[in-house]
């Protein structure tokens, strides 16, 4: 009898989702700050507030483009079972592992903090209840559905590892590009990203649905959310 976890990926979506998918990660990446950013002008508001917005539009469109899609990988979470709780939680633990060990590395090259962490810890003071809407809720269902759903979902019929390699290597230029321009020593922290878009997309292989990959992205920042306010807190 063939288990759950030895199942064939068949998780898919059609030609219009995936267009959606993979054509609004250039938007959301650079031409809609670019335009909000001209647009606006002097008139600019604070980061944090330009995250919201930019997180806002692109959960509002891609539910709007790919609301079927989210539907059917609901369905086969619920086909799935409660195993996927299982799933969810060790791919947390594996992730933690690797954080560490990359941590460690990082700090054995001598290393300071990670610019994008930095900029998370900056805006979670600003407003953290706001900063943990966007990271808890919007990214996890804007960015799963581009890097897994899109990418590796469009990849994984054809090469299981190539869909490994580029969703991982998309995932992780997307956090480090920006500070990266600005110091090119700054694309070492794309180390710091490749274990989760990793375990993402592992997550989102084994359990044919993207919302087992949701969650466990949600878990992730949920978590770190906690443990920045944790540390507010103790300041």
């Amino acid at each position: 009898m063939e288990k759950k976890n030895d199942l064939p990926f068949t998780s898919t979506m059609s030609l219009r989702e995936r267009a959606a998918a993979i054509g609004y990660i250039p938007v959301h990446v650079y031409l809609l700050p670019l335009l909000l950013a001209k647009s606006l002008g002097d008139r600019l508001p604070s980061a944090l507030s330009f995250n919201v917005v930019c997180y806002s539009i692109a959960a509002a469109f891609l539910l709007l483009c790919l609301w079927r899609f989210y539907r059917r990988e609901f369905d086969a979470l619920c086909d799935f079972g409660p195993g996927v709780l299982l799933d969810v939680a060790k791919s947390y633990g594996m992730l933690l592992v690797c954080n560490l060990a990359v941590g460690v590395f990082l700090i054995l090259l001598g290393q300071k903090s990670n610019p994008n962490n930095s900029e998370i810890f900056s805006l979670a003071g600003q407003d953290l209840g706001m900063t943990a809407a966007v990271a808890v809720f919007l990214a996890p269902l804007a960015e799963e559905a581009m890097f897994r759903g899109g990418v590796f979902g469009l990849l994984r019929p054809r090469s299981r590892a190539a869909a490994y390699l580029v969703s991982m290597l998309l995932f992780a230029l997307y956090h480090v590009w920006s500070y990266a321009l600005a110091d090119p020593t700054a694309w070492i922290y794309l180390l710091q990203y490749l274990p989760a878009g990793f375990l993402l997309a592992r997550v989102y292989e084994k359990t044919n649905s993207l919302w087992a990959s949701i969650f466990l992205h949600m878990t992730v920042n949920g978590v770190s959310m906690l443990l920045i306010s944790s540390m507010g807190e103790l300041l």
